[in-house]
C-alpha cells in the first residue's frame, strides 16, 4: 500500500505541469522575450526621439553614409553617424553611434531605429548581447559589435535583427 501514496504525489505534478503547459501555451512562450524586447524598444524611443528630426541628428555631429539595402532583400536605410561615439567604444543609451532613416518618396527621411557599435566586447545593452562583425567588412571597420533596435519601424525578422524586409532604398534621388 505504500505506491498509492507516491502514484498520488505523481497525479498532482502531473495536474501542476499540464496547467503550467496550458499557461505557457495561453500566453505564448516568448512572453518573457517579448515583454523585454518592447521594454527596451520603449526605452530606446524615450531616448532618442529627438532625431525623428533629422536636423537634430546633424546638430548633434552625426553625418549621413548611403542607404544600406540587403542582398536578399530589405534594408538597413541612412545611417546617420557620429564619428566622436563610433571612437569612444562607450555604449549609452541616449547616444547612439548611429541612427537610420528610410528615404521617402517625398524627399524626407523617416528614423526607423537606431545602432549601437563598439569595438569592445562581447557587448551588452540592458542586458540585450550586441552581434558580432568581423573584419575585413563593408564597412572598413576593425573587428567590432553591433545592436539595431527597430524602435520606430516594425520589423518581422526581429526588433534587434540588420536589415528589415519592410525598409526600402527605392525611394533616394539618383544624381540629386
Amino acid at each position: 500500500m505504500t505506491i498509492f501514496p507516491w502514484t498520488r504525489r505523481l497525479a498532482v505534478l502531473s495536474m501542476l505541469s499540464a496547467i503550467a503547459l496550458t499557461a505557457v501555451h495561453a500566453h505564448g512562450a516568448n512572453t518573457t522575450v517579448a515583454s523585454y524586447t518592447n521594454v527596451l524598444s520603449q526605452k530606446v524611443r524615450a531616448a532618442n526621439g529627438r532625431f525623428e528630426n533629422v536636423a537634430t541628428a546633424t546638430a548633434e555631429g552625426y553625418a549621413p553614409i548611403p542607404c544600406a539595402s540587403g542582398i536578399t532583400g530589405g534594408a538597413m536605410g541612412i545611417h546617420y553617424v557620429n564619428a566622436a561615439y563610433l571612437k569612444d567604444d562607450a555604449v549609452y543609451l541616449a547616444k547612439p553611434e548611429a541612427v537610420m532613416y528610410e528615404p521617402i518618396a517625398d524627399g524626407t527621411l523617416k528614423l526607423v531605429a537606431v545602432e549601437y557599435i563598439t569595438s569592445k566586447g562581447p557587448a551588452s545593452l540592458e542586458g540585450q548581447l550586441f552581434n558580432f562583425n568581423s573584419a575585413p567588412n563593408r564597412y572598413g571597420l576593425g573587428v567590432f559589435y553591433e545592436l539595431h533596435v527597430w524602435a520606430w519601424k516594425k520589423n518581422p525578422t526581429g526588433t534587434f535583427a540588420d536589415m528589415n524586409p519592410n525598409v526600402s532604398c527605392d525611394a533616394m534621388r539618383m544624381g540629386d
